[in-house]
């Protein structure tokens, strides 16, 4: 069997694995990512992700410095402003409006929408310039043994890596979570998630919308023009026999339940992608950390995708990981390191999924008297001048009254 010595084996090549050896390979250190399952770096190729990511301003400055953003190019769209939108009423019309402008709160957007495939297309271009990272799509781990000065990882193929630091970026069902004995707490919710590509007459004008009924949100995210028209992308939960239905909708059919549900604010949709489909759950590990191994993203927390919190979270471990690494090279991987990584990131990772799960859940409420009880404390809440500023800083990361 093949042998090697790295500093950091990251188990996933997913867009948060993938980050993660481009922020370690470009600080210096000698970097393994490996996964069985190459990543789809192509729009229009089978299983692409086509999902996007709303970039927040802290997850833009970990891309930078792991040399990934001026990749992108101008493909991101600035996030300028965020719209809520109940629409609970009788019939499918906004019935509390409240806007957040990032100029409340900072000089730049809050953040800058991405699609995933183009992520990881960037991502896989970075570690190939990095000759301090190797990737591996070939092979995925299959068994740990950590001890107190190194982890030893066994790849399904058979090699054997030895390094001062094993990273489980791996996903919920994460491989490495279960070999180190970390428990999760998974909360199901009945929920699937619509994802797709849309065009519309009404300009979108850098504004991403949440609109409220029942169900979860219809969320509309500013995309570039597609083709000379205006474009967006759509995240639509429903209930799972709901989503279902819409999903195996013809094309007509579809378009015309997905502007009612859109309360026809961009004009009517024209899909221009396949619909995607997969189950929202949320979840949370026990513990960030175990003996010479860290578990971030979704190995360690998962949530709906309301508030554009879940990759930017994910963002936020890498940058406290990368943080300590840098601080004191010499005790990467070490006890010390790992316990304050856990301290600093799962009391707030725990809050965050906890407070999605509470915004989930009044999304979903379908009795009329509920929906009514979501748009009366909506409108209180989101009127107050402090707590609108409060749970803007909150969105994206930033500690309240920080500027």
């Amino acid at each position: 069997m093949a042998n090697k010595s790295v500093d950091i084996v990251i188990s996933g090549a997913g867009v948060a694995g993938l980050s993660a050896a481009c922020a370690f390979g470009s600080a210096g250190f000698r970097v393994l990512c490996v996964d069985p399952t190459a990543p789809i770096t192509d729009s229009g190729a089978e299983g692409a992700d086509l999902r996007t990511t709303a970039i927040l301003q802290p997850g833009r400055h970990v891309l930078e410095t792991a040399g990934v953003w001026e990749k992108l190019g101008q493909e991101p769209s600035a996030l300028q402003v965020m719209r809520i939108i109940d629409a609970g009423g009788v019939e499918p019309r906004p019935r509390v409006v409240r806007e957040f402008d990032a100029a409340d709160i900072s000089d730049q957007p809050f953040g800058w929408n991405v699609p995933n495939w183009l992520l990881r297309r960037e991502m896989v271009a970075r570690v190939e310039e990095l000759d301090s990272v190797e990737l591996r799509t070939d092979a995925g781990v299959a068994s740990v043994l950590t001890r107190e000065s190194e982890a030893r990882v066994r790849l399904t193929d058979g090699t054997s890596v030895r390094c001062k630091l094993l990273i489980g970026a791996d996903g919920r069902g994460s491989t490495v979570r279960e070999a180190v004995g970390i428990p999760v707490t998974t909360t199901r919710y009945g929920q699937k998630a619509l994802a797709f590509a849309v065009t519309h007459p009404e300009p979108h004008q850098n504004v991403s919308t949440e609109i409220h009924r029942s169900g979860g949100p219809f969320t509309l995210v500013p995309l570039p023009d597609h083709e000379g028209k205006h474009c967006s992308a759509v995240v639509w939960m429903e209930g799972g026999a709901d989503a279902q239905r819409l999903a195996a909708l013809p094309v007509a059919a579809f378009e015309a339940e997905m502007t009612a549900r859109s309360c026809g604010i961009m004009g009517p949709l024209t899909l221009v992608s396949r619909r995607t489909i997969w189950p929202l759950i949320s979840q949370l590990a026990a513990r960030m950390s175990a003996e010479r191994t860290a578990l971030m993203a979704e190995a360690a927390h998962v949530v709906p995708p309301i508030g554009a919190q879940g990759l930017n979270m994910s963002l936020a471990d890498l940058s406290a990981l990368l943080d300590l690494a840098l601080a004191a090279p010499e005790t990467l991987g070490d006890r010390a390191m790992l316990d304050v990584y856990h301290a600093r990131r799962h009391a707030e990772v725990a809050i965050r999924v906890a407070g999605i799960d509470a915004l989930n859940r009044a999304s979903m409420a379908k009795g009329q008297m509920l929906r009514d009880a979501r748009a009366q404390g909506l409108d209180a809440l989101y009127s107050l001048g402090p707590v609108r500023r409060m749970l803007m800083q909150l969105g994206l990361g930033m500690r309240s009254g920080a500027t």
